[in-house]
């Protein structure tokens, strides 16, 4: 798919991508530049920026620690951003759950684990763990086991199982990993590498009613509908800067049906209210632009890479192989395609991109023990991104070939 018009479909996808696009000043400032790494951070739109500024220059202020009217719109500010959180995640019962901002998924994903999972589980218990997703989401977990093993109590870590073709999470052998003593599973919304949704909702299926589920949602959180109404977690977990935002921030969505409600330990001290902010603008954003036609649009970009990966013989494509041609029957990637050149390594051809005005990331992808150990190129893409970039990209690669 060469071509620069309206896939089947897309109805006015292209009007809505120019309007989209404008909205970026370090996009629209940087026409020679095609940034290319959006699942490392995302770029800001105007509206984020904005409400930045607004913040810092109109009502600057603590938190819950003073009676004066920048501190009162402060704390208003704050917890009407954690309503915005629950009800962009499509949340069942917004009364009985609880939003807690962090400064992105690692920290909440390890306040879960040493906040929240050390006071959950018993001796004998197990817990299962995905070793190939994102190292965020696996050192947190073992760290937990590591802490309750020198108190005595000892706790069986299980490994994920994924099905070799797909990628996906092998969800039948799942089903036959899960014990009576099962208490606990963590899982992955979007792979940061390969791209593919996991299928967290047959994760459900196959674990039970009653096991808690703790789902990494810092590559689909901004990038397509996140709701857990249909996904029936217990904890979600985004980063902000992915999501639009500014770094630094981020929030842990806990569900309180299974196990005990979630409350991170210690004094809070002074939240990161900027972050906070910004965050509840990009997702206000996220929300007027459509994570549906975002996720269509990203996806119909990383399918016209793979693509034409796929025609190179000097590329591999890394993740699941059957959704590489344009007739595949199985889902396409979610704006993440990463692959190697057969003969060139990975950080040089980062270089060689980056002279033809592509930022791409080029190394190991921070993936957990089981999973990619050799560099590789990694394309993430968001909603600003254009169809000319990928034809571009695309150009220079068969030069390459």
């Amino acid at each position: 798919m060469r071509e620069d018009s309206v896939p089947p479909g897309a109805g006015d996808l292209n009007d809505w991508h120019s309007a989209l696009r404008a909205q970026f000043p370090i996009i629209t400032g940087h026409p020679e530049l095609a940034y290319l790494d959006s699942a490392a951070t995302a770029q800001k739109p105007q509206a984020v920026l904005d409400a930045v500024r607004d913040y810092l220059t109109t009502s600057n202020a603590n938190a819950g620690r003073g009676t004066y009217p920048w501190a009162n719109r402060t704390t208003g500010l704050i917890e009407e951003t954690r309503e915005r959180v629950r009800t962009f995640l499509d949340d069942p019962d917004p009364a009985g759950s609880t939003v807690h901002f962090v400064s992105g998924t690692t920290e909440g994903l390890r306040t879960v684990a040493l906040d929240w999972l050390t006071r959950e589980l018993s001796d004998g218990d197990e817990i299962v763990v995905p070793f190939a997703d994102h190292e965020a989401n696996v050192s947190p977990w073992l760290e937990a086991v590591e802490s309750l093993a020198r108190e005595g109590t000892r706790v069986t870590v299980r490994e994920m199982p994924y099905q070799s073709s797909s990628g996906d999470y092998d969800t039948e052998k799942l089903r036959e990993l899960v014990s009576p003593r099962t208490r606990f599973v963590a899982v992955t919304h979007v792979h940061h590498v390969y791209g593919g949704d996991m299928n967290v909702h047959r994760v459900r299926r196959a674990v039970g009613p009653d096991v808690v589920i703790c789902l990494d949602a810092a590559q689909s959180v901004g990038h397509l509908p996140v709701s857990m109404r249909a996904l029936d977690v217990d904890f979600t977990v985004f980063s902000g800067h992915k999501a639009l935002a500014l770094p630094g921030s981020g929030a842990v969505w806990a569900r309180g049906v299974r196990g005990a409600p979630f409350a991170p330990r210690g004094w809070s001290g002074t939240p990161n209210t900027v972050g906070i902010a910004s965050l509840g603008a990009a997702l206000d954003w996220l929300e007027r632009a459509g994570p549906e036609r975002i996720e269509r649009w990203t996806v119909d970009l990383a399918a016209r890479l793979t693509d034409g990966l796929s025609r190179l013989a000097a590329f591999e494509v890394l993740g699941c192989q059957l959704s590489l041609a344009e007739d595949s029957s199985v889902q396409r990637r979610h704006g993440i395609v990463t692959f190697r050149h057969r003969d060139i390594d990975s950080v040089d051809l980062g270089f060689i991109l980056f002279s033809h005005g592509f930022m791409v990331r080029t190394d190991g992808l921070c993936q957990g023990r089981a999973g990619e150990k050799r560099s590789s190129v990694r394309v993430s893409l968001h909603a600003y991104n254009s169809r000319q970039e990928v034809n571009r990209l695309l150009d220079v690669l068969t030069g390459l070939a």
